[in-house]
């Protein structure tokens, strides 16, 4: 009996591949393009076998800090150098290569659309834009107790 295609991706060096690929984006659908196989059976995988689901867990997380820490640093603004580099001459003429010839440190400010995603995100509590209210009133004095229906609707005129 031939060995399922699924033998070949729990080796180590493809488990490192499917790592690769869930970590430069790759959705569930292209990965099973990739594999050769259909997203069903791609899902089937992943149940069946720890070590294929870890291995595309694994490559998400890694992202998923990655952009985590892009966020909070275009929330936060950052510093960077700017450095500018010109073609170097040798005395005959002859290009020598390129030399740094200035380095300006220049300041990325704060963004706050990034601001605000993050606090919705991760301060709901604080930040959200709905907040649920919970309301609860106790009427006393109904000026209508004991009054019949009948009674109230020839009042408004509603035969």
């Amino acid at each position: 009996m031939a060995k399922g295609k699924y033998v070949q991706w729990l080796q180590p060096d493809n488990l490192l591949r499917l790592q690769a690929w869930t970590r430069d984006g790759a959705t569930d659908a292209e990965i099973a393009t990739h594999i050769g196989i259909s997203r069903d059976t791609l899902y089937s995988w992943k149940k069946k076998y720890p070590d294929f689901s870890d291995a595309l867990k694994r490559g998400k997380e890694v992202v998923d800090i990655e952009v985590e820490n892009a966020l909070l640093k275009r929330a936060m603004g950052y510093e960077y150098n700017e450095i500018t580099k010109e073609m170097t001459y040798a005395p005959n003429g002859e290009p020598l290569g390129l030399a740094v010839t200035k380095v300006v440190t220049k300041r990325e400010r704060p963004d706050v659309t990034a601001q605000i995603f993050w606090l919705k995100n991760r301060r709901p509590d604080l930040w959200r834009d709905v907040k649920n209210v919970d309301v609860q009133a106790k009427i006393e004095n109904n000026p209508f107790d004991g009054v019949k229906s009948e009674d109230i609707k020839k009042l408004i005129g509603d035969d």
